[in-house]
């Protein structure tokens, strides 16, 4: 008679069971001992021995038969592992609720937030522990921002109006956002930089002679990320409209030219009026009303605007005529500027 050897338990797997064990050996990467437990009971389920799953899985037999058995006393429960041994809980979750409420609705007297240790003493626990709590909650009373409400009743159809202008511009037409940054400090260091040396980091010395200041205008092509930039020594209406006649001169005569600007009093002179009435092309500006989406930023246009063309498809007509574009650097003294130094 031959030997059969022990007997080992059949597996019989429901659809229910055999589809959430294929869902767990899928997850070789987020759960990996787990996919590999799974993989285990689906080949024991097809009826091979355990020394042919152990080499279709590449494990040892007595492995498979420890996973096996698992399964049978437990079901897919009995995969996963169970808790590791340490010392008990000594913070409860009523604990761990007191100080989360108490962060949430009280402050501390004499103070305006709440510390690690100024908690810890009114809950009589360690600060360690309150940092833990406060990290697992995403609680930070230390730090605090600030928002603004627009008080413009017709916000949001001015918003709708420039992020169109943004997301689906009209068709042949440039959009570009203009800024400037004022007041920025020409620097230069009294002695030369000694460069790194081996064993020696870069050496600078700690003074500086100041060489007045300068204002740089910037205008951004939305579409392709090419900033047209120049500086003067003042901040005017006068140097707006120098800036304003570089854009003209830099921009192809094909498109219609949207800028976008904020609401500074220098955009809005009776000088610029009039420049922009003589122009027989002249570039849509958006100075006012506006509201503020970051630090001298417009992302709205007037809301008393001309209609545009039906919005399409984003179309240029740089292929048609030419490439006359934002990165030509010719007339005025217009200089193209990467994009991270558009604030710089």
């Amino acid at each position: 008679m031959a030997r059969t050897g022990r007997p080992k338990a059949s597996i019989p797997l429901s659809d229910a069971d055999r589809a959430e064990l294929e869902r767990c050996a899928a997850r070789t990467r987020s759960a990996r001992r787990l996919a590999f437990r799974a993989k285990i009971i689906l080949a024991s389920a097809s009826g091979a021995s355990d020394v042919a799953v152990a080499r279709r899985v590449r494990a040892s037999a007595n492995t498979v038969g420890c996973w096996r058995k698992r399964f049978v006393q437990k079901g897919i429960d009995g995969l996963f592992d169970e808790p590791r041994p340490g010392a008990p809980r000594t913070i409860d979750d009523a604990a761990v609720e007191q100080v989360v409420v108490a962060t949430l609705e009280r402050t501390p007297k004499g103070a305006t937030h709440w510390s690690t240790r100024a908690m810890a003493k009114h809950q009589g626990l360690s600060h360690t522990t309150v940092g833990r709590i406060w990290r697992a909650f995403g609680l930070r009373p230390h730090r605090s921002e600030t928002f603004t409400i627009s008080r413009d009743p017709r916000l949001i159809e001015k918003v709708r109006d420039i992020v169109g202008l943004y997301m689906s511009p009209p068709e042949h037409a440039l959009i570009l956002c203009v800024d400037e940054k004022s007041q920025i400090q020409a620097l230069n260091r009294t002695q030369p930089v000694l460069p790194m040396r081996i064993g020696e980091v870069e050496r600078r010395p700690h003074d500086y002679d100041r060489h007045g200041t300068t204002t740089l205008f910037a205008a951004l092509d939305v579409a392709t990320g090419n900033v047209l930039g120049k500086c003067y020594p003042r901040h005017r209406a006068t140097e707006f409209l120098d800036f304003l006649r570089a854009i003209e001169a830099n921009m192809p005569t094909d498109v219609e030219i949207h800028v976008v600007l904020d609401n500074y009093a220098t955009h809005k002179t009776p000088a610029v009026h009039r420049w922009l009435a003589k122009r027989p092309r002249p570039p849509a500006l958006h100075p006012d009303p506006c509201v503020l989406a970051q630090p001298g930023r417009t992302l709205v246009r007037p809301a008393h605007a001309a209609p545009a063309a039906p919005r399409r498809a984003h179309q240029r007509g740089r292929a048609q005529a030419g490439d006359h574009g934002l990165h030509r650097r010719e007339q005025r003294g217009a200089d193209t500027l990467p994009v991270d130094q558009e604030r710089r």
